[in-house]
C-alpha cells in the first residue's frame, strides 16, 4: 500500500476505534438488538413517552452502528480495489481507489462527531450559564461577549435560544445570564464548553489603553424531561423572590416575580426571570435545579471511566480551558486540545464547531496537549 493510501486508513481506523471505544461496542450492538426487539412490540405504544424514547435511543444507535458498518466494508472494499490495481500496474484504477479512501476517511471524521453525541442526555436541549469573573466592567463585558458567541453559534445551527435568566452589568455588558439553547443534540455539542474562559485585549474602557486580562465562567447543562426521576427534598431549598432585572423600558418588572433557588446541601444555585409569572419562574428554576443535579450525576459516572474530568466541577479561575487572545497578536487557543484559530473575529462569531468536535474526541481518548501560556 502506498503511503498515501496508508495514511487514509490510519485515519480512518483511527476514527472507527474511536466511535468503537466511545459506544463500548459490544454493549451497544446487544442493546440495539434489545431496543429492536422492544419495537416489534406492539404494547411499546401504550405508552407515547416511552415508546418516543425508545425510537430516538434506537435511532442513535443505529445510525452510529450503521455508519462503522459502512465505512469498515467500504474501506475494506477500496483496499481491495487498490490491490488488484497493483497487481495490474493500473495507475487509473490505485488513483480511484486512493480518492475513495480520501472520501471515507473525511466522512470517518465527521462520522466520529456525530457518533461522539450518543451519550445519554446528549440529544437533549441545554441550558448555558454565563458568569463575570473579577474585575468589574471588563469581565461583565467579556461575559456579555461569550453571550453572544453562544447566541450565534445555536444560531448556526438553527437552534432556537431563550434567555432565562438575565443581570446586567453595573456600566456595560452583564453579571450573569442563563440561555436555554433548544434543538437536536444541543447538549453533547456545548457540554465541552463548561470551564473559564479568559481574554486578552487593550480594554475599551481604560483611557491609557493598556492591555487587560479578563475571566467569565461557562456552565453547561442538559434540559429534562419528567421521564427522569430526581429526588429533591423540598427541605434543602432556600426560595428567594426579586424584581426582575432587563433592558429598561417596557421590559422592566415593577413586582417581585423573579425566582432564586438554592440546594443548600450542594450549593447550586439557579434563577429564573424569563417570565412576569412568579408560579412560572419557580417551576423554570426548580426544572434548572434537577437539570444542575442530573449533569453533576452524569459528570460522576463519566468520572468512573475518564479519571482526567473527575475535576471538571472545580470550576475556578485557575482552570481555563481557553484563552482568546486580541492583542499584542490575534489567536484563540483550546488549553485542553491544542485548537488554534488566528481569527478570533470568526470564533466570537460562533465558529466553535472545530474547539467542540476536539473536546469531544479527548472525553473519549483521554489524550492530553500541553500548550504554552499565551503571555
Amino acid at each position: 500500500m502506498r503511503a498515501e493510501g496508508q495514511a487514509h486508513i490510519d485515519r480512518i481506523t483511527s476514527a472507527l476505534a474511536l466511535v468503537r471505544k466511545f459506544l463500548d461496542w459490544d454493549r451497544a450492538v446487544r442493546r440495539l438488538d434489545e431496543l429492536n426487539a422492544r419495537v416489534e412490540d406492539p404494547r411499546l405504544w401504550d405508552d407515547p413517552r416511552q415508546a418516543e424514547a425508545v425510537m430516538r435511543e434506537r435511532g442513535r444507535l443505529e445510525t452510529s452502528i450503521g455508519a462503522v458498518n459502512r465505512i469498515s466494508q467500504e474501506m475494506a472494499d477500496a483496499i481491495e480495489f487498490i490491490d488488484m490495481g497493483e497487481a495490474e500496474g493500473d495507475e487509473a484504477i490505485i488513483a480511484e481507489g486512493l480518492a475513495t479512501l480520501a472520501t471515507l476517511a473525511a466522512r470517518a471524521d465527521a462520522d466520529k462527531v456525530q457518533a461522539l453525541l450518543a451519550g445519554e442526555a446528549d440529544a437533549n436541549n441545554a441550558f448555558i450559564e454565563v458568569h463575570a469573573g473579577a474585575g468589574g466592567t471588563e469581565s461583565q463585558d467579556w461575559a456579555e461577549m461569550l453571550q453572544r458567541m453562544y447566541s450565534r453559534w445555536a444560531e448556526r445551527h438553527g437552534y432556537k435560544v431563550e434567555v432565562v435568566d438575565y443581570h446586567a452589568g453595573e456600566a456595560a455588558g452583564i453579571k450573569s445570564c442563563t440561555l436555554l439553547v433548544k434543538g437536536e443534540n444541543a447538549y453533547g455539542y456545548a457540554k465541552t464548553e463548561s470551564g473559564v474562559h479568559r481574554l486578552v485585549r487593550i480594554s475599551p474602557y481604560d483611557s491609557s489603553a493598556r492591555r487587560h486580562t479578563s475571566f467569565s465562567s461557562v456552565w453547561v447543562y442538559p434540559e429534562i424531561d419528567d421521564n427522569i426521576a430526581i429526588e429533591i427534598n423540598p427541605a434543602d431549598l432556600k426560595i428567594d423572590t426579586y424584581r426582575a432585572s432587563g433592558a429598561g423600558g417596557q421590559h422592566v418588572n415593577t413586582t417581585d416575580s423573579a425566582v432564586r433557588i438554592t440546594h443548600v446541601p450542594s450549593g447550586i444555585i439557579v434563577a429564573s426571570q424569563n417570565d412576569r409569572s412568579q408560579h412560572k419562574n419557580r417551576a423554570t428554576a426548580m426544572g434548572m435545579l434537577r437539570a444542575r443535579l442530573y449533569e453533576a450525576e452524569l459528570a460522576k459516572r463519566e468520572a468512573v471511566t475518564s479519571s482526567e474530568y473527575a475535576a471538571k466541577t472545580e470550576i475556578g479561575w485557575g482552570h481555563q480551558i481557553r484563552s482568546y487572545v486580541l492583542q499584542p497578536y490575534q489567536q484563540v487557543k483550546d488549553l485542553r486540545t491544542g485548537v488554534v484559530s488566528t481569527n478570533p473575529t470568526d470564533v466570537l462569531d460562533g465558529a466553535l464547531d472545530p474547539y467542540m468536535a476536539a473536546a469531544l474526541s479527548q472525553r473519549v481518548t483521554g489524550d492530553k496537549v500541553t500548550v504554552e501560556d499565551d503571555d
